[in-house]
């Protein structure tokens, strides 16, 4: 069974970290949110993707030149310009020859859906077009779909109010769709699926959607980012192994190979490959990418040091993300969520509380 997945996103909303690379490019404790993603649809029967390619899609394809992501075939649909939602899903649909029932899912959620069971109920109802929900207390953020008793939908209500949401039940942005759809999209421009294509196909009554309350991550700003690395690292998502190879050491520290623990680690934490915790450092409940350094006395906490980090003597890292490349100086404090950008290097004694800095 054939996928489309939608990975066309700037990921505006966790520059600059996606200044460089596509948000699905960035590791989720080591591993690429891509591979993450497809590995999932692996396990549910997908054989081949589409990656619905428009930022920087030279980096999918620089990083997979087989063609082969977790044991996925993978196409590469690059579109010439953005087409929004439904747009990208029959550029991509169109370029990959898709004839037969397929799937569609957003490249930066992260979930444990039951997706065979989505499947089979798709087909059970005879449906075009099938929704998967997932419950969330406060849906104002997202697309509600209120359905029937069938599982028919009533209608799509895209970002409705609070208290004017008529269900909790969300668009999960994992979808089961008939060939039949792409000929409801036009081509050659943008459409958004949530605002046009969907409120068609459920005036029609062939839209359904079925709920599932497995674990669902929309990775898309800074704090879920960072909640999946804290939900991969607890085992409340994936197996207990957060990445393949690693070994746990003590607690719930995690490290892999050639990585160097001499300093104080303690709560769920990762050490990358090549990765070194100095003497008289601590490290608590975060990160530390591949080849990345924390040096003597040096704190870092809550937080995630992606690739060749140096966290330079005494200085604080605190529920914070550190670009690859960067340098946090000595003495520096970086709280507050900070994010620092690739290669940015951070003079002595700088303090950053909430803030991003571009490299």
């Amino acid at each position: 069974m054939k996928a489309v997945v939608l990975v066309g996103g700037e990921g505006t909303r966790l520059r600059p970290l996606t200044l460089s690379r596509p948000k699905q490019m960035l590791p989720i404790v080591g591993v690429p949110m891509i591979e993450r993603v497809l590995t999932h649809l692996g396990r549910h029967g997908i054989d081949e993707a589409v990656l619905s390619l428009g930022y920087l899609p030279d980096a999918f394809m620089g990083a997979y030149p087989s063609g082969i992501v977790s044991g996925v075939q993978v196409v590469y649909a690059v579109e010439p310009e953005p087409r929004d939602t439904a747009g990208a899903i029959r550029f991509a649909a169109d370029y990959a020859g898709i004839e037969e029932t397929f799937v569609v899912v957003n490249g930066d959620v992260l979930t444990d859906l039951d997706l065979t069971r989505l499947i089979a109920f798709h087909r059970e109802r005879g449906a075009q077009g099938t929704i998967s929900l997932h419950p969330v207390p406060d849906p104002s953020s997202f697309g509600v779909v209120p359905t029937r008793e069938d599982g028919s939908v009533v209608e799509f209500v895209e970002k409705p109010s609070r208290d004017e949401a008529p269900t909790n039940q969300i668009n999960a942005g994992t979808y089961v769709l008939e060939p039949s759809v792409l000929e409801r999209i036009p081509k050659g421009r943008r459409v958004s699926i949530e605002r046009e294509t969907f409120p068609h196909l459920a005036k029609d009554g062939r839209l359904f959607a079925l709920s599932d309350d497995s674990y669902w991550l929309d990775t898309g700003t800074p704090a879920a980012y960072m909640q999946a690395h804290r939900d991969y690292l607890a085992g409340r998502r994936g197996s207990s192994e957060p990445v393949s190879g690693s070994r746990r050491v003590e607690g719930n520290v995690w490290i892999s190979g050639s990585a160097s623990l001499e300093g104080d680690v303690n709560g769920d934490c990762w050490l990358g490959e090549g990765a070194s915790v100095a003497e008289g450092a601590t490290v608590e409940s975060s990160v530390v990418g591949p080849r990345s350094r924390v040096e003597a006395g040096a704190v870092v906490k809550n937080s995630i040091l992606l690739e060749d980090v140096r966290v330079a003597p005494n200085a604080s890292v605190d529920d914070s993300i550190l670009g690859s490349g960067s340098t946090v100086g000595e003495r520096c404090d970086v709280r507050g969520l900070s994010i620092v950008g690739a290669g940015v290097v951070l003079p002595s004694g700088t303090v950053t509380d909430g803030e991003r800095i571009p490299g």
